[in-house]
């Protein structure tokens, strides 16, 4: 072989392995696009999943709060109306009377004793007992105004705990 045919094949040779190995690089580089991108769906799911659950757990964790809520709201709702029954009960066993203080200026002309029964003293100035008929309506009312309140109490503690 001559030296120019043999340089020759050196080059052929040569072409040879380059174009093989740029085909083996393209290749392994499809092969490992595959790869990543399979590991990148893999992570994305995985980052899904982490997510939700911390979401469940968010949930979760607010339904407890605002059960907690609930409940308290309920016993304080309970609580209210048996001390309202409680009241109403010692208005109609005339246990209990309710009374007003009368302005000096508007008992002037009223013929109300000015001192207190037996039972106990009074320090503030002329009282008139009230009706029994009139106090169980006036316990109505404030019992209706009890329970408006503990309602909106309710309401805005279901607002804290929404926004925490």
């Amino acid at each position: 072989m001559s030296p120019a045919s043999l340089k020759l094949a050196l080059v052929g040779v040569l072409a040879l392995v380059l174009v093989t190995a740029g085909g083996v690089w393209k290749v392994q580089d499809w092969r490992y696009g595959k790869q990543l991108a399979e590991q990148a769906g893999l992570h994305q799911a995985d980052l899904t999943a982490i997510s939700n659950a911390a979401a469940a757990q968010v949930r979760a964790d607010q339904d407890k709060r605002l059960s907690t809520s609930d409940q308290t709201h309920h016993e304080v709702l309970t609580n209210a109306q048996k001390d309202q029954a409680r009241l109403r009960d010692r208005l109609a066993t005339a246990d209990l009377r309710l009374s007003v203080l009368l302005d000096a200026s508007s008992a002037s002309g009223c013929a109300v004793p000015a001192t207190s029964g037996t039972g106990g003293m009074v320090h503030e100035g002329t009282r008139a007992r009230l009706d029994p008929a009139h106090a169980q309506r006036i316990i109505g009312i404030t019992d209706a105004g009890d329970q408006g309140l503990i309602a909106l109490a309710a309401c805005q503690a279901y607002v804290r705990e929404l926004q925490k």
